[in-house]
């Protein structure tokens, strides 16, 4: 049994501990000091962030029941393809109207251009007749004239001059008859003219009224077919075959799983030092740090959420406590790395900031040049319509025109009418 230490060696044993202690503390604050300066100050983090994109609703442009539906949830869609189509039957009967007022406009406006010809003869008619009354009036004033002298000496009678006289009265008569007759022909014509004057048949306002009218009906149509506006995957499907719906109702919702980014809500202390650029490092709960991201900023939030909430916080109160606000700092992410191992919308994320370029911006000051997301699969819908008004106006305007414009119209309206199983293009004309 050891004999028991002194009170010298106890408190030179405590002073080695201690100092073993405050040594390691000294070594432990060095190396985390050191690791801060040569590493740990050029990063700002969070794990505050969440995986976004462009979440697009379906809706249709107009009410109807819905009759078929083409892509459920978790299905992958091109854009231009059938989702939900509305029965369009109502539609087609307005086209039909539409289509058959158009072809009648066009007829009746032949007319009124070939009324020019039917009212300019007229006047040249009118004005040939005006010049032979002048003539025969002339003539026989010329004749009342040689007898006048004749009576006096009694060569010719008194009844016979007087009959001349009234010839002559008879002939000037026929002269004003005549001429009111020209006015009122070249009035018609004028008034025919200005129907008629600096347009052709397809730019008369008659005819451009009644293809509007064909336009909107066959865009109604069209429309009864709702078409993915770009490549997603299809979430959140509401409607039901025999549903009917409104104007603006949500049924189902597209999701561009190969466009994301990345929303950090990082604290108002942290953001003095990002910039607009700046590389980050990000991982996904989903895949964990087997899987690193690499991304960078693109842009940083004008306001805090709370700014923004549907009921932002009242701070004006007695009992008020500071809470720390934070910003969406928004980070794009590699399209390749993205497209390796894909996401989902709404995944936690933590986002790694390399913030040692300061460099950038804290706030963006160029304006956007290009669209943020575009589609063109709604061009093709105008471009049928107008070419089924092409199509329907070259058919009712007669001779060689209808002959030499209908095919191609009618294949390119009967083209975009099966893409989007439109209603069958068709050129009414108007016996």
């Amino acid at each position: 049994m050891s004999a028991p230490l002194t009170a010298t060696e106890a408190n030179t044993a405590r002073r080695r501990g201690l100092t073993l202690i405050a040594v390691s503390v000294a070594l432990i604050g060095a190396a985390w000091g050191g690791w801060h300066w040569f590493n740990g100050r050029h990063f700002e983090s969070t794990d505050n962030a969440y995986v976004a994109g462009n979440v697009v609703q379906i809706t249709p442009q107009m009410g109807g029941t819905v009759v078929s539906i083409g892509a459920d949830d978790t299905d992958f869609v091109r854009a231009g393809q059938m989702l939900v189509t509305l029965d369009p039957a109502d539609a087609r009967v307005a086209l039909d109207q539409a289509e058959a007022q158009l072809a009648q406009t066009v007829r009746e406006v032949r007319t009124l251009f070939a009324n020019n010809s039917t009212l300019q003869a007229q006047v040249s008619l009118r004005k040939a007749d005006l010049a032979r009354a002048q003539a025969d009036a002339t003539r026989l004033q010329d004749d009342v004239n040689r007898r006048a002298p004749l009576m006096a000496s009694g060569a010719v009678g008194k009844e016979e001059f007087q009959h001349a006289n009234a010839q002559l009265t008879a002939a000037r008569s026929s002269v004003a008859a005549a001429q009111s007759a020209v006015l009122a022909a070249q009035e018609q014509l004028a008034a025919s003219q200005t129907q008629t004057e600096g347009v052709s048949i397809e730019q008369h306002p008659n005819v451009q009224r009644a293809s509007a009218r064909v336009r909107e009906a066959s865009l109604a149509v069209q429309r009864a077919q709702l078409v993915a506006p770009l490549d997603g995957y299809v979430a959140k499907r509401g409607v039901q075959v025999g549903q009917r719906v409104q104007a603006g109702a949500p049924m189902m919702t597209l999701v561009a799983l190969t466009d994301l980014w990345v929303d950090a809500n990082f604290k108002e202390s942290q953001l003095q030092s990002l910039r607009i650029g700046q590389s980050a490092d990000l991982e996904a709960d989903v895949y964990g740090d087997k899987v690193i991201y690499h991304g960078r900023i693109v842009g940083l939030g004008a306001g805090t959420g709370a700014a923004f909430a549907l009921l932002p916080a009242q701070n004006a109160t007695g009992n008020w406590i500071k809470v720390v606000q934070r910003v969406p700092v928004r980070v794009a992410l590699d399209p390749k790395e993205l497209a390796e191992h894909p996401l989902r919308v709404g995944l936690s994320m933590v986002v790694k900031v390399d913030i040692a370029d300061q460099s950038g911006k804290t706030l963006s000051d160029t304006p956007r040049t290009a669209p943020v997301a575009s589609t063109t699969v709604f061009d093709a819908q105008l471009q049928a319509a107008d070419a089924e008004v092409a199509n329907i106006i070259a058919a009712n305007l007669g001779g060689r025109k209808a002959a030499m414009a209908s095919p191609g119209a009618a294949r390119t309206a009967r083209a975009h009418g099966t893409a989007h199983a439109a209603a069958p293009v068709h050129a009414p004309v108007v016996r």
